[in-house]
């Protein structure tokens, strides 16, 4: 007897089996069926509704990227940088150089007008380089033409740069004798290599400095090193800004007499801060800086050249002349550049004097670093570039007996006992924040070798220290 065949999808019952069908109206009812209590089971329905999962997913994917444009677009309207606040856009251009700022100012009408706002241009530096001869960035010309045109009633802050060559120097004078409507606060003048101004007719470098003396009511600040300055030239500077100057930097100026420079001291009451050669300084100097008129100096450096050996006469400071200075000045920095031949120190360190700072450029005896340590009680930093064969063991142990300021020292090809310099470093203390020395110029003796140095001199500094391999200055 055949068996009845059921319907599609239907199957062979056994005795107790439940009767489940596999699709139809009446699955949505079944445990596992779409709708049910476990959710969608694999189908035709099942497909279906992936391909809603999806759409809704593309949908939502949409809808995020709208908002994500939305919120872009509601961001770059609230920051449009054409309407940023001139005062914003104004500390900005003054970190710009001159040709970036040039380019910037045609973005839009306002970040044109912050570029001819007055403040933009209170300070600016001048780089005149000759591009056949220099690597050095320059300023424009065309630049420059629309500086002076536009805002050199403006500039009060100015510098010049210019390289070795003579038309980088004369391209300064032209733009200093323009400065006619301005009243400058500072003023430098900075030859990056060999000083150029010195290459320029006197006259023509006198004429055009002289314009900016005279219209500058208010100069507090003049660095002129390295040019043909002369005293008619700072007579003019002393008539127009006696009350305001502040600071003077003016070595290697061969035109200037010990005079002139008096005539300064003794007219600028204010003055805090005075650079010039030895040549200039005199008793007469020191004691119109120690009147009682005069305001207490800050800084004076001294700069003590011979370039010819023998040559040169060195006359002698009368130490009555720095204790009146010192007694007026008593937290003067004292600065001392030497470069100098070695029977050329004769006049000097023979009594105390007030200096702070020695450098020596050239060799240097034994003998005259120990008159160094009887000499210069308020020493705070001493380099020494070299000082023959003999070592300097008695002078470093006398300088940190004498010199209870030391805080800095630089020795270069000065050989020092391993034995010496770590009870230098002891007697010195933490208070040297500057030790430099070159390995190759310590002795190992018997207490000490090189490999043992570095472990001393770090315990008694109090930090890690190691010699230095070559000169640091």
């Amino acid at each position: 007897m055949r068996e009845k065949r059921g319907g599609r999808g239907s199957a062979k019952r056994g005795p107790g089996a439940p009767h489940v069908r596999a699709a139809g109206p009446a699955a949505a009812a079944v445990p596992g069926a779409r709708g049910g209590v476990w959710g969608s089971r694999p189908g035709s329905r099942m497909k279906r509704g992936g391909r809603d999962s999806d759409r809704n997913s593309s949908e939502e994917g949409t809808t995020e990227k709208s908002k994500k444009l939305r919120t872009t677009n509601e961001h770059s309207q609230t920051c449009d940088w054409g309407n940023l606040l001139q005062d914003i856009i104004l500390q900005v251009f003054k970190y710009l150089p001159l040709l970036d700022r040039a380019h910037a100012s045609q973005v839009c009408r306002n970040w044109n007008q912050v570029f001819h706002m007055p403040d933009l241009w209170r300070c600016f530096e001048f780089e005149l380089n000759q591009p056949a001869t220099s690597y050095l960035k320059a300023t424009h010309p065309e630049l420059i033409k629309q500086i002076i045109k536009r805002h050199s009633n403006h500039l009060q802050y100015v510098s010049f740069k210019v390289d070795s060559s003579k038309e980088s120097a004369e391209a300064a004078c032209d733009i200093l004798s323009q400065l006619v409507n301005c009243s400058l606060k500072t003023l430098g003048l900075i030859s990056t290599a060999r000083p150029s101004f010195m290459d320029l007719p006197k006259s023509h470098f006198i004429s055009a400095l002289t314009v900016v003396f005279v219209n500058s009511k208010s100069l507090s600040s003049l660095k002129i090193d390295d040019t043909p300055v002369d005293d008619p030239s700072l007579k003019v500077l002393v008539a127009n800004n006696s009350d305001t100057l502040k600071l003077l930097k003016m070595s290697s100026c061969p035109h200037v007499s010990p005079a002139g420079i008096l005539c300064v001291a003794d007219q600028c009451h204010g003055l805090r801060e005075l650079a010039l050669n030895y040549h200039l300084l005199s008793d007469e100097l020191l004691l119109a800086l120690s009147s009682e008129k005069h305001v207490r100096l800050e800084h004076l450096r001294i700069d003590v050249v011979s370039e010819n050996p023998g040559q040169t006469h060195f006359h002698t400071i009368q130490k009555s002349s720095w204790d009146a200075f010192i007694r007026h000045s008593p937290k003067v920095n004292l600065v001392m550049y030497f470069f100098l031949y070695e029977e050329e120190f004769d006049p000097f360190f023979r009594y105390e004097i007030p200096a702070t700072h020695l450098y020596f450029g050239r060799s240097v005896s034994k003998d005259v670093l120990g008159r160094v340590g009887m000499t210069c009680p308020r020493l705070v930093e001493l380099v020494v570039c070299a000082n023959g064969l003999r070592p300097l063991d008695e002078e470093l142990i006398r300088i940190a007996e004498r010199c209870k300021n030391l805080s800095a020292i630089g020795l270069g090809e000065c050989e020092v006992s391993c034995s010496a310099f770590v009870e230098f470093v002891k007697m010195c203390g933490g208070r040297l924040s500057q030790l430099s020395i070159m390995e190759e110029v310590l002795i190992p003796d018997q207490k000490y070798s090189l490999e043992q140095i570095h472990w001393e001199v770090s315990k008694h500094l109090g930090r890690v220290w190691f010699p230095d391999m070559m000169p640091t200055w």
